[in-house]
């Protein structure tokens, strides 16, 4: 994390470039991470029931506890590599809107994680709260890659 570092990102050619490919990255995961959940976890509040509790109807069983929690601390793992990157690069470029989409990104992010086992565990009411917070998350770290880029290619600075 040499850019923590660097006083001017902008000017730094080779940084910059560095930079650029990184968040080039974190965008194909981002936009891979929601068409993988689509095809696998679901992404709408029937295929996330379906896949937690199964569906008798359609003999689909539930998803085990095993996996579950196997998933779940994947996607923490994740998350935590993607988000504090991602913010730390944000806050290095961004002026006035740091503080807000920071602590949008970072808030829904942990509701996400937390909903996600209540919905399992205690109840499927929490899955209106995950899918929401999944896609506040997303769409938070989109802007903040494309904000990024932007002021990394901005010359006026």
């Amino acid at each position: 994390m040499k850019f923590t570092l660097i006083k001017n990102i902008q000017s730094d050619k080779a940084m910059s470039l560095i930079l650029k490919g990184f968040l080039l990255f974190i965008l194909l995961y981002l936009i891979s991470d929601i068409s993988v959940k689509y095809y696998s976890f679901g992404i709408s509040i029937d295929a996330i029931s379906t896949t937690l509790f199964g569906n008798e109807e359609e003999f689909i069983d539930p998803i085990t506890k095993s996996s579950f929690l196997e998933f779940w601390h994947t996607e923490i793992f994740f998350m935590m590599m993607i988000l504090l990157t991602l913010s730390a690069i944000f806050i290095r470029l961004a002026n006035k809107s740091k503080i807000a989409m920071t602590n949008i990104l970072m808030i829904s992010a942990i509701i996400s994680l937390v909903s996600l086992p209540m919905s399992y565990f205690v109840s499927s009411d929490f899955i209106y709260i995950y899918l929401l917070t999944f896609f506040i998350w997303h769409l938070s770290a989109i802007y903040m890659i494309l904000y990024s880029f932007w002021k990394l290619n901005d010359k006026s600075i």
